[in-house]
């Protein structure tokens, strides 16, 4: 009888645990459409990746809108991952310290807003949680009511700096690809780390602009020399180099900015009209300064901007005379979480000559561009070149993270991390 009770609550438990976790990405992502404006940077770095150093003063902020406006329970944890993002091997004990499940408790209501939310904010670490390894990490948020749901997955990686990485900017040799594309070589330096089998026990992944749909992973050392590793590769840390991004000031909704044809104030909610863009890949390339597809909430119609930017309804269009008949059109960007998201997609609307799309943000300044996919199949790829076009002068910014899982080791190390920009 004691042995079934028990397998009863154990069964329990694991339901429990797979109804919370139902549908769970391990990727950024957001669960719930009452949530807007989920961001998670480095405090006081608004555009920052979210990458801090192991037992380091810094500290990172979750932020995000309920546009219910009203208060829940939200709960969180974070789960350690190995390269692939995928759980590595360690008990939860072993890479927290404090507790392992803990509520978020900062939020504050918005004021003088047509669009009333909740505004909630986490840091981590704080004085509950902390991590105690280096790695790969999500963050699981969950609305906590009667059932523990999945509201908010966010990646994050926690370094520890023990070697350095040179990294250098290098024309690629195909000849196809030396005006449209941008390549990245680095050396890596190991004198303070005695690594034994460097070409098995190394990866390195590169981003391009914080993004890790289209990131390069689990590259190898090319070879060693001395206390030297070498990815000196060809046409293999290569991207395409795109375009400055298209961007959108919404800073002010009383005064407008030079990119908006309208700004309205219907019932009790701000509608904005963009000005009509147009396709770029067969444009020159126009050096502006850009974040780099990110976005920063700001507003000049009032003091805090986390509590009083107002929400607005902004409708963007695409001029093209005939639709891509073998495309879907999207918008793309942090604000979209760098994700071909079905929110986002937008519609051929042949009495405009052109695709449109109605998205609610936050007054503040975003980065975008236009993706498309391909309508047949499963690549679900976001390609930018189709509308944007390619321009090897084009400013990104490369990220490099090392790993290092050494023999018998049960989980990947983050050993380094650079951030370099492809002008540099």
């Amino acid at each position: 009888m004691r042995h079934t009770i028990i397998t009863l609550i154990l069964g329990t438990l694991s339901a429990a645990l797979l109804a919370q976790d139902a549908g769970l990405r391990y990727e950024d992502y957001t669960y719930k459409k009452n949530l807007r404006t989920v961001q998670l940077y480095i405090d006081g770095l608004f555009t920052s990746q979210p990458i801090i150093e192991l037992g380091s003063n810094s500290a990172l902020v979750l932020s995000f809108d309920d546009m219910d406006a009203n208060v829940k329970n939200y709960t969180y944890t974070i789960v350690h991952c190995d390269l692939n993002w995928q759980p590595s091997n360690l008990a939860e004990m072993e890479y927290i310290n404090g507790f392992v499940e803990d509520r978020i408790e900062q939020f504050e209501f918005s004021f003088q807003t047509l669009t009333p939310y909740t505004h909630y904010r986490l840091y981590l670490p704080n004085r509950a949680q902390s991590f105690t390894k280096s790695g790969n990490y999500l963050l699981k948020v969950y609305e906590d009511e009667r059932e523990k749901t999945l509201a908010i997955t966010r990646r994050f990686v926690v370094v520890e700096s023990l070697v350095n990485i040179r990294p250098q900017m290098v024309r690629p040799n195909a000849v196809s690809k030396m005006r449209t594309h941008q390549e990245l070589d680095f050396v890596v330096d190991f004198n303070r780390l005695n690594i034994r089998d460097p070409q098995r026990e190394v990866r390195a992944t590169v981003l391009q602009n914080g993004r890790w749909d289209n990131a390069i992973i689990n590259i190898p050392p090319l070879f060693v020399r001395g206390t030297q590793l070498i990815f000196d590769y060809q046409d293999r840390v290569i991207f395409p180099a795109g375009k400055e991004f298209r961007y959108l000031d919404m800073r002010s909704l009383r005064f407008g900015s030079e990119n908006l044809t309208a700004v309205e104030r219907i019932a009790d909610t701000y509608e904005v009209t963009l000005n009509k863009d147009q396709k770029r890949f067969n444009q020159v390339y126009l050096n502006r300064q850009d974040l780099n597809g990110m976005y920063v909430i700001e507003t000049f119609d009032q003091e805090d901007p986390f509590l009083s930017s107002n929400y607005a309804n902004v409708l963007f269009s695409l001029y093209s005379p005939e639709p891509l008949y073998d495309y879907d059109v999207y918008l793309f960007g942090k604000l979209t979480d760098w994700r071909i998201d079905e929110r986002y997609k937008m519609a051929y609307n042949p009495l405009v000559n052109g695709y449109v799309g109605k998205v609610q943000l936050k007054e503040g300044y975003y980065d975008y561009k236009y993706a498309v996919v391909p309508r047949e199949g499963n690549n679900r790829t976001a390609n930018l070149t189709e509308i944007e076009g390619d321009w090897y002068e084009t400013e990104n910014q490369y990220t490099i993270l090392l790993y290092y899982r050494p023999f018998g080791e049960r989980y990947d190390r983050v050993i380094s991390v650079i951030s370099v920009s492809s002008t540099f």
